[in-house]
């Protein structure tokens, strides 16, 4: 039979042993509540003084100053619906990010420098948006807000530094950082500006498919000698641009008016005949005559055409032009 002693012994100790265990999760509880709270503290000390990310919206002359003064540069993007000017930053922490408002002010945007603790708190909580933006264009932190992980949106940024280029949304979807959901999602979002013929440069010109050094130079050139293009399918006056070519590439160019009207009824003749669809000085000769023997109500493309001046192909053409409306009575 056990002793009282021994038993009481063995009951005392497991007491002991439960109350010190009891002890020891309290102790760990508390010293991690203690460093939780101390980063807690240092992270809300930290996020107090972090400089907040902002949104300016100004109009482009001074947006230009403003970067300008902070060792940026501007330069025009490709024009067209919904055109923004491209802007980039000198450093970390400068304006960048461009678009246009509706009132079409330039909007940029200016990432802060963030400390390390606060940036991963920032992309621990990061919420997913949905929003308007140029896959050409957007910064690594707006694809970051568009869902794409930070080496997914370096990936993006490189891709365009190395000459890469999405034309058409499709482009965009097939990359391999973005994900046929993720793409279904953003895919209403994506706004490429079009190209617009009459203000590019032969810089703009030439990312377009099927176009080259030569032809970039040729629809520059051809631009001049018409005083603007009136219609995109006058890129098919070019030598060796042929309906292939244009069909490759007319979903991706916009053209708006030239920003000068065709005198056809003021010129004389020897600045009429550098027009390409006059070209010659008898030509050129003749229009001024009908001018002076055809009364001002009956001045028309359709007119020329009839008293044999112009052929009616060039007529069809040169009807779509933007012509001067003839002053007086």
């Amino acid at each position: 039979m056990e002793k009282e002693p021994d038993r009481r012994t063995r009951k005392n100790s497991a007491s002991v042993f439960k109350a010190g265990t009891v002890c020891l999760v309290f102790l760990i509880i508390g010293f991690e509540s203690a460093l939780f709270v101390r980063r807690a503290a240092e992270l809300s000390v930290q996020l107090r003084r972090d400089s907040p990310d902002t949104v300016y919206v100004v109009d482009e002359a001074l947006a230009r100053r403003l970067l300008a003064e902070n060792g940026g540069e501007s330069v025009p993007a490709p024009s067209g619906d919904g055109a923004a000017v491209a802007i980039s930053g000198g450093g970390e922490g400068t304006p960048r990010t461009p678009g246009r408002s509706q009132g079409g002010d330039i909007v940029i945007r200016k990432d802060a420098v963030h400390p390390p603790a606060v940036e991963q708190v920032r992309q621990a909580h990061r919420k997913v948006e949905s929003f308007r933006f140029d896959p050409n264009t957007a910064g690594q932190e707006d694809l970051m807000r568009l869902g794409f992980s930070e080496k997914q949106a370096a990936a993006i940024v490189n891709y365009r530094a190395k000459g890469g280029r999405f034309r058409r949304k499709e482009d965009f979807a097939k990359s391999f950082v973005v994900a046929d959901s993720v793409y279904k999602r953003l895919e209403p979002y994506i706004s490429i500006p079009k190209i617009d013929i009459n203000k590019a440069d032969s810089a703009a010109f030439d990312t377009l498919p099927g176009i080259g050094g030569y032809f970039a130079a040729r629809m520059v050139s051809y631009r001049a000698e018409l005083g603007g293009y009136s219609f995109p399918e006058q890129l098919m006056d070019i030598r060796h641009f042929d309906r292939e070519k244009y069909d490759g590439l007319k979903d991706l160019i916009s053209c708006s008016p030239p920003q000068k009207a065709f005198a056809l009824w003021s010129l004389p003749a020897d600045e009429l005949k550098a027009h390409p669809y006059i070209r010659d000085f008898q030509t050129a000769k003749a229009i001024v005559l009908y001018r002076d023997n055809t009364p001002r109500g009956e001045w028309t493309v359709e007119g020329l055409a009839k008293a044999g001046i112009i052929k009616e192909e060039t007529a069809a053409k040169l009807a779509r032009c933007r012509i001067e409306i003839p002053a007086g009575p």
